[in-house]
Order: structure tokens, then C-alpha cells, then sequence
């Protein structure tokens, strides 16, 4: 303050010694320089005040604000950081419950198949026997044929077992 007082006295000590008369103001002007000056700090002082205080407020609340948005966006990185994890582990865990579904699948599919390869089986095997009998039907029908247009009492066992057998064959 009393730099400022100095900074503006010495221009009236500047003044006041200008004409040599002999006659100095000094006192006067000093004095109405500080009533000017206690005037203008009376009248200034206050708003410049609330001014600099306004300002440092602002400032200060604009930091809070900043603040409070840099917690908050901290808050959303751990949250999504979080997220993150949680789809990591839900992931593996997907990806073991499809393993374990595949291999469910294969095991079912490999029984199916071996019990249609069975029952195709089966069903190849009753054809194969039922061809049989019809053709050793078909076989006896062709012997009893010739046995009845040919000679009957002429036909001895020996040759109705090589007729037969032919047929057979």
C-alpha cells in the first residue's frame, strides 16, 4: 500500500518544487491527495473486493466442478472396467458351456448313428432272410414241379437229393 502511495505522491513532489517562489504547497497537495486517495479506496475498495473474491469463488467452483467430473468419469472407467471383467468371466464361461454342449451333441449324435447303423443292420439281415426263404420256396416249388411231371415211382433218393441240391445251388 505504501507503494502505491509513493507511486502517486512523487509526481506532486515533482510539481510542487517547479517555479522557485519559494512558495511551497507541498502540505496542502499531500493532503488532498490523500483525501483523494482514501476517497477513491472508500469508494473502490469494496467492489474491487467482491470483485477479486468473485473471481477466486469461480475459479474455486470451477475447479469443484472439474473435480466432481473427474471422480465421476474415475467412477464410469472402474464401471466399465468392471463391465469389462464381467463379460471376460461371462465369456469363458460361454465358451466352456459350449464346449460342453458340443461334446453333449457329439456323444448324442454317435449313439444316434450307431443305432441307426444297427437298425439298418437288423433290417439288412431280416432281408437277407426273408430273400432266403422265398428263394428256398421258390426252389422246392421248382423240384416239386418236376418231381410231379416227370416220373414219380421212377425217382429214387439219390436222385431227388442231387435235384434238390441242384436247384439249391
Amino acid at each position: 500500500m505504501i507503494r502505491y502511495f509513493l507511486l502517486f505522491a512523487s509526481p506532486a513532489v515533482l510539481f510542487a518544487a517547479g517555479s522557485g517562489s519559494g512558495e511551497y504547497d507541498i502540505v496542502p497537495r499531500a493532503i488532498n491527495f490523500a483525501i483523494f486517495a482514501a476517497i477513491l479506496y472508500y469508494l473502490l475498495a469494496e467492489p474491487i473486493k467482491s470483485a477479486y473474491f468473485q473471481r477466486i469463488n469461480g475459479i474455486a467452483e470451477s475447479l469443484d466442478s472439474i473435480q466432481q467430473k473427474l471422480k465421476e468419469s474415475k467412477a464410469r472407467k472402474e464401471e466399465a472396467l468392471s463391465r469389462v471383467e464381467e463379460a471376460k468371466v461371462s465369456a469363458k464361461s460361454l465358451i466352456q458351456t459350449t464346449k460342453k454342449e458340443v461334446e453333449i451333441l457329439k456323444q448324442k449324435f454317435q449313439k444316434e448313428l450307431a443305432q441307426e447303423l444297427e437298425n439298418l443292420d437288423k433290417t439288412h439281415n431280416e432281408q437277407v432272410e426273408i430273400e432266403r426263404r422265398r428263394m428256398t420256396r421258390v426252389a422246392v416249388s421248382e423240384v416239386m414241379d418236376e418231381i410231379f411231371q416227370g416220373d414219380a415211382a421212377t425217382l429214387d433218393r439219390d436222385k431227388f437229393v442231387h435235384i434238390v441240391l441242384r436247384k439249391v445251388a
